[in-house]
């Protein structure tokens, strides 16, 4: 048999070429897909210029974040049908989140997450009095909290992470002690939107840090979260007086609407529940990142899992919204129940309460908080 080795080279080089162009090809792809932080104008507050930085993953998921407030503005993440919705509440721009009124949408909250009854505290036999700013109470840190201050931004090296750090001077808001905060925020590969949190004081002080994310995983194509199922993983509550302060007990779920052991609609019972959920829940966990809670939303397919080092969780949903708020993404109107929020913290007043876990932070120590939101689909 005669080879004819003119043809054979002839497909030789054919195959390396065609094997050539595909490495190019996929090459592309994957600079295409790497990770990445751009950035934009996003206004001036007080004089100062205010960055919207976005983080996008390999997959394509979007976490935007300004240094004012340290707020996360979008979400943006994958439905089961491919789509892609941003997944959280926010506005247009800049005049949105100073206008009065906001809700803390996507801010970090301090010094003290939550309430504070009459806004008093004592520490080593001092009494201190935090701003009152909700109804006789001190709420999210008083009247000027870390959601309404610039923050110092970075992006740290590696495309995936922006760090945010403050320093709130002794006496802010009625609280001792000059306290340093570093908060990064890190968009995995795998999906997840990590927050890390990092403190230190030179006086003895109180320190509650967490993030006031509103979640609706239609990505607005539903104007309430009733069909959301929610799963916590807490036996206990802590319930509240009627002004939302908790009133020192520990009480089961089991039996009542505010048991999420298992996943429930949110709207199941959520009549039962005076005026809607808002309460801290008191997580079974041991010390340590853990998974402890879930939120699946069924037409989209969209799933949250929520993981944190903290002891208890917030569930709110969304009880005092009422459309009255402006500049909103695409218009949408914000009514009562349009969003819920999962906020990783320790419990209200918890320094007036004996039984709850300490919230001092002392000179020498370092406050470590870390919160992960995982976004799949199912």
């Amino acid at each position: 048999m005669k080879i004819n080795l003119t043809n054979g080279l002839c497909l030789v080089c054919i195959l390396s070429i065609f094997n050539m162009a595909c490495s190019f090809n996929n090459s592309n792809k994957n600079a295409m897909a790497a990770p990445k932080i751009t950035t934009q104008n996003f206004g001036t507050f007080e004089g100062k210029p205010i960055t919207e930085y976005t983080l996008t993953n390999g997959s394509g998921m979007q976490v935007s974040i300004i240094n004012y407030g340290g707020i996360l503005t979008k979400i943006i993440t994958q439905a089961k049908d491919g789509s892609w919705g941003d997944v959280i509440t926010g506005y247009d721009s800049l005049e949105g989140y100073v206008q009065k009124g906001n809700p803390y949408f996507g801010a970090l909250i301090g010094r003290y997450a939550n309430r504070l009854a009459k806004g008093k505290y004592t520490i080593d036999g001092v009494t201190y009095k935090a701003a009152i700013n909700n109804h006789g109470q001190s709420l999210h840190g008083g009247l000027k909290g870390f959601d309404k201050v610039v923050w110092n931004a970075s992006i740290l090296p590696g495309d995936s992470s922006i760090q945010l750090d403050y320093l709130s001077i002794d006496g802010e808001e009625g609280y001792p002690g000059n306290l340093k905060v570093q908060v990064v925020y890190t968009l995995t590969a795998n999906n997840a939107l990590q927050i890390a949190y990092t403190a230190s004081t030179d006086k003895t002080t109180v320190l509650n840090l967490t993030n006031h994310v509103y979640f609706n995983l239609t990505a607005g194509k539903s104007p309430n979260i009733y069909d959301h199922l929610v799963q916590i993983n807490a036996n206990k509550y802590t319930p509240v007086d009627t002004s939302l302060i908790p009133t020192g007990e520990l009480l089961d779920v089991k039996g009542t609407p505010m048991d999420f052991t298992t996943p429930k609609k949110v709207g199941q019972e959520i009549d039962q529940v005076a005026g809607g959920y808002d309460h801290n829940w008191v997580l079974n966990k041991a010390e340590g990142l853990q998974e402890i809670a879930h939120v699946y939303e069924p037409t989209s397919g969209r799933y949250l899992t929520v993981a944190t080092t903290e002891p208890g969780i917030q569930f709110y949903s969304g009880n005092f919204l009422d459309g009255s708020l402006t500049g909103t993404k695409k218009g949408i109107i914000y009514n009562k129940h349009y969003a819920l929020t999962l906020e990783t913290q320790h419990f209200p007043d918890s320094p007036n309460q004996t039984g709850f876990p300490s919230t001092i932070l002392k000179p020498g120590e370092t406050y470590h908080q870390t919160t992960v939101y995982t976004f799949s689909t199912k």
